[in-house]
């Protein structure tokens, strides 16, 4: 029986991304060809917020993002119990606008 080659691959993390960013709001928008999810910190009372960060994948990496975001919070409800979703409101993360990226 022949041994299938393992696929390691060395990330580099810097210091500056390991920090990562705090985000409180997601918008995500999409194309035939893409996925743009923009991070967006919103603070109560202002009328204004900066999209801190934007990650552009294929449809199908969106796709493996969606299901590996859903392994992972089993996982973690399975550890410290249910996630409860918040009435809406300012924390809540809102999802749209739907259409071209």
């Amino acid at each position: 029986m022949e041994k299938q080659p393992q696929n390691n691959i060395q990330i580099e993390l810097s210091d500056e991304i390991a920090q990562g960013i705090y985000s409180n709001l997601a918008i995500i928008a999409h194309s035939s060809s893409e996925f743009v999810l923009d991070f967006v910190s919103m603070l109560p009372g202002t009328p204004k917020a900066k999209v801190k960060s934007r990650v552009i994948l294929t449809p199908e990496h969106a796709k493996r993002l969606m299901h590996a975001i859903i392994d992972n919070i089993n996982k973690y409800e399975a550890q410290f119990g249910e996630i409860k979703m918040q009435q809406p409101g300012f924390n809540t993360p809102i999802v749209g606008p739907i259409g071209q990226a």
